[in-house]
């Protein structure tokens, strides 16, 4: 396998053992298991930890971000968003560790930001916040509409992250594409 092969089996065990551990609580040793390789190898690839995680981070909010702009390609206004709605609900049903990712990722920057470390939440905020832009696009550029859309998205991210079963009272008034089936 090339050194270009490994990294990317490192950035898919990152995003799985992050999404399940969080950034403090996964250790190098966890990844490089999970991609059979040693630690020492991990660190040939990526500079530490840190580096890790950000390029998981900027893999999953990349993913999450081409997710939506395949859902709302040629599509404007309420189609785009429920196209976009219910693409998101298959990928966070379809690979939830997405979402648990996205979590840890918010948790992750509040914590830097208040430890003085503002590197991890320049570089998540910079990934979001292109998928901010992109969604902005495709609702037209309506400022009310793309942030009743994220609204709805951290809702929704919530719900899923606690467990909230579909046909739960707390999904009512969140649009149907994107509320769980099962």
């Amino acid at each position: 396998m090339s050194a270009e092969e490994r990294r990317e089996s490192v950035i898919r065990a990152a995003i799985t053992e992050f999404a399940r551990g969080g950034y403090s609580a996964t250790s190098t040793e966890a990844i490089a298991k999970r991609v059979g390789v040693s630690q020492p190898y991990l660190f040939r690839l990526f500079p530490g930890k840190q580096a890790i995680f950000l390029a998981a981070v900027e893999r999953c909010l990349t993913e999450t971000r081409k997710v939506f702009a395949e859902a709302a390609e040629g599509l404007e206004g309420e189609a785009a968003v429920r196209a976009m709605a219910a693409a998101y609900q298959r990928l966070i049903v379809e690979d939830p560790d997405k979402l648990q990712l996205q979590m840890h990722a918010y948790a992750a920057v509040a914590s830097a930001d208040a430890s003085g470390d503002r590197e991890v939440g320049d570089a998540v905020r910079a990934a979001w916040l292109e998928m901010w832009d992109e969604t902005h696009l495709a609702l037209g550029a309506d400022d009310k509409a793309t942030a009743t859309f994220w609204a709805f998205g951290m809702l929704i991210n919530t719900l899923a992250s606690l467990g909230f079963p579909a046909g739960h009272r707390v999904w009512s008034g969140v649009y149907d594409e994107a509320r769980p089936t099962a």
